[in-house]
């Protein structure tokens, strides 16, 4: 586990291949288990493990990631980006997330046993195999932000919906 705010400004990560290395410079947003359909399917698991982290913090060298559109199960756009080379799937953007953040598979870090889940999201469709630890927070579905969220990670949200909301308006003029 990760001990303090430092250690997750050091996490670094990548492809099977390593053509594509990246690090994370800032804490997450949250950190999810989603058990829903969707997730399953393209990670071939039972679910998987998302870092929800501002698009900004995700420094990327090495190849670029390529990408493919998905229809997620909300029938909003799902963008998939894994490497070319080795196919891994690294990470997501969801047309559904506010904010320019991405969802980090945290099974490609090179230390994934350093998060865990915050939350355990769709879990309408968890496997019945698969036991939630007690007292862990749990959503049939999602959750409104508001009522899960630290009080941090939603500053930090307003703050960058507020700019992308100012360059959105510059661009309008």
């Amino acid at each position: 586990m990760l001990e303090t705010r430092e250690d997750f400004m050091n996490l670094e990560g990548g492809c099977s291949c390593g053509s594509i290395r990246y690090r994370l410079t800032a804490t997450p947003l949250i950190v999810h288990a989603c058990h829903c359909r969707d997730c399953q399917r393209i990670t071939g698991s039972g679910f998987v493990i998302n870092v929800w982290i501002e698009k900004e913090f995700v420094e990327s060298n090495g190849a670029v990631p390529k990408s493919f559109m998905l229809k997620g199960g909300t029938g909003k756009d799902h963008e998939a980006f894994f490497c070319g080379k080795c196919g891994t799937y690294l990470w997501s953007r969801y047309d559904l997330a506010p904010g320019d953040a991405l969802f980090v598979r945290a099974g490609t870090l090179d230390r994934p046993d350093a998060l865990t889940p915050d939350v355990h999201i769709f879990t309408r469709s968890k496997l019945p195999w698969i036991e939630l630890p007690q007292g862990v927070r749990a959503f049939e579905t999602a959750y409104a932000i508001d009522q899960v969220w630290s009080a941090e990670s939603k500053e930090r949200l307003r703050r960058q919906t507020a700019a992308s909301r100012a360059t959105d308006a510059d661009a309008l003029r």
